[in-house]
This record gives structure tokens, sequence and C-alpha cells, in this order.
């Protein structure tokens, strides 16, 4: 197979900053699309995989899974796609396509274990897959999506990881009109759960430790903000929510939470804390209330979210950098210094 050498941004080992190295992309394959990428979203995952702080991270690693860009070739066989399109890849580029999740439009939770946009065995090219910080990738138009036209590009970026996070399980669980529901920390995930559960007609509930972030929350557009560090504030809420979407990803008192919902109510988490949180059988019990976690969404979904953004106006509230930023970027991103999202303009990779 022939190999294009194109220009990325990663690093060579965990302690090691990102700079400027070169990769091999595949040339199109029949069903493949070549996307220039013009913006790559920075997910907190980025920062976890090139700090090998999930472990198992393939060195040289290039991140990056929210991507945007115009699709500049096409395999002979692609049939979704033209060049010149707008095109969007996610956290996914492939999937065995054979499994019974696969067969339901549920990718992401592919028996074999799907291909990720980074740091994934590359069957193509014998070696792993590289993420979007790079001048482009070559996907099969499968896992290709079309993005809205009348929404900012740039910041459209996120919506392929923290916009799917979010829309799958607020879709799999029916939120909408008549439920109030809970929306636990407001940051890159959490500022997009509250736009899209709102424009699904639900009555938004932010909780954040930060005073700081109350009027940005409603901005956003929550209906009530309540400071989870005061007792009184969080007691007014006792068994009365639906649902709560849980993206914080630090250690906190899940059991906290949990009794805010009321009787069949469910507490979905998205963030990833890295130590386990206990869960006590009585905040379960007495209320059938039921604690789940959920990924991103298939490709079908996630298509689905995309059109449901534009319908509704919805992107990312971003930070544009330029990818030579990527590692002041990382280190504000740990101490949340970021409204909401760092987008990079890849532009600036060619200079």
């Amino acid at each position: 197979m022939e190999v294009k050498n194109v220009k990325a941004f990663g690093t060579e080992a965990a302690e090691a900053p990102l700079e400027q190295l070169n990769i091999d992309r595949r040339t199109p394959t029949p069903h493949d699309v070549e996307i220039e990428i013009l913006y790559c979203g920075v997910c907190h995952s980025d920062l976890h995989t090139a700090r090998n702080e999930w472990h198992g991270t393939l060195y040289p690693c290039v991140p990056g899974h929210e991507i945007v860009g115009r699709i500049v070739s096409v395999g002979d066989h692609v049939t979704k796609f033209k060049v010149g399109d707008l095109a969007g890849v996610g956290c996914m580029v492939d999937s065995c396509q054979e499994c019974e999740y696969c067969r339901e439009d549920m990718e992401q939770y592919c028996a074999n274990v799907a291909t990720q946009t980074y740091n994934s065995p590359d069957k193509h090219l014998n070696t792993h897959t590289f993420g979007g910080y790079s001048e482009s990738i070559v996907v099969d138009e499968k896992f290709v999506l079309r993005v809205p036209d009348n929404l900012d590009l740039a910041a459209v970026a996120p919506l392929l990881c923290a916009g799917i996070t979010t829309y799958s399980p607020l879709k799999h669980w029916n939120v909408g009109p008549g439920q109030k529901v809970g929306i636990i920390g407001l940051g890159g995930l959490g500022h997009m759960a509250v736009k899209i559960a709102k424009a699904m007609g639900a009555e938004v509930i932010v909780f954040t430790t930060s005073p700081s972030k109350v009027e940005d929350a409603k901005r956003l557009g929550a209906d009530e903000v309540v400071l989870s560090k005061d007792a009184a504030q969080m007691q007014e809420y006792f068994g009365k929510l639906h649902f709560i979407l849980d993206a914080v990803s630090a250690e906190h008192d899940i059991n906290t939470y949990l009794n805010l919902l009321r009787v069949d109510g469910s507490l979905v988490l998205v963030g990833a804390p890295e130590q386990p949180l206990p869960v006590a059988a009585f905040s379960l019990i007495p209320a059938r209330r039921s604690f789940s976690g959920s990924m991103i969404g298939g490709i079908a979904e996630t298509q689905e979210m995309l059109d449901f953004c534009g319908k509704h106006n919805i992107v990312s509230d971003i930070e544009m950098i330029n990818m030579q930023e990527i590692n002041e970027a990382y280190d504000r991103l740990l101490k949340g210094d970021v409204k909401y999202r760092f987008v990079i303009d890849m532009a600036s990779l060619k200079e």
C-alpha cells in the first residue's frame, strides 16, 4: 500500500512535550476519504493518552479525535461523499462491522473493540492509528460524518466527542419536556450537556463547586444553578430529579447526588474518575434508582446529534489556539482554565 508523509504534532514519550513530527497516512483505498483537517478539538483524553496516564499508550502518539475538515480525495467506491464536502471524524475510525453491537449501529461497543482514531492497531499500515493533530487523515467513509454547514466549523469540532458523549445518554434515557435534569460539573462535557438537555425540552439544574460558574451556567441555558458544597441548596432537590448526568472526572461523593433522584431516576456517569466511587446500597434501593455509565455514540447516532445541533444552532464554547501552543494548553486544561474547549486552528501546522 502506498503511503503519504504528512506533518503532525505528537510525543515520543509520556514525559516529553508534544512537538512537530512526520507520520505516514495511507493513500485512500476504494472505500476511503482523505480529509484535510481544518480544526481539531482538544479533549482531556488526549492529555491522558499523551502522558500515558491510562497506561498502554503507543508511541509516537498523535492525539486528536474531534476532527473537522474538507474532503480532498475519495476512493473509487465511495458513495456518501465527494471532494469539497465538509466532514467530521470522531473517536472511532473502524470496527469489526459484524458483531451484534456493530449490526445495531453501536460500533462504540464493538465486541471485537472498535479502532480508535488514535492509539489503536492500524490494520492497513501494521502500525497504530494517529489522530487529528495532523494535516490530514484517511478514514473509511462509514466512519465519516456530515457536518452541518450553518454552524461555526471550529466550534463544531468538540461535538464529535463532547457533544456525542452527552447527547447519547440524554437520548438513551429519553430526556425531554416535563423532566428535571441535573448536570454535575460545568466543563467541556457539562457545558454541552446543558445546551443539549435544554434543547430537548428539559428543565436543567447545574451542580457546581465554583461560585464563579453560576452566571455562566445560566448564560448557557441552565434554569437553576446549585452550589454543591451548600447542604441547604442540595437539600432543596432531594428526591426531585428524573435524571442526572455526571460529567465530573475528579473524586466526589456519588451518594449525595443519587439521593437527589426521584423514584426510578437514573444517574449516568460520563466523567471518568481515576479512583472507584463507593455507592451505598441505600442510595439506590429505597427509590429503585439506577446508576449507569455511558460512552460515546455509534456513527448513526453521532450523525443524528450533529443534525440536532444544526437544527438547534448548538456548538461548543471554544478558545482557538495554534498548534504550537498545545503544551501550554495541556497545562491550562489540567487547571480547568478553559471555557470550555480548546480547538486547534490546523492552518498553524503549515507555518
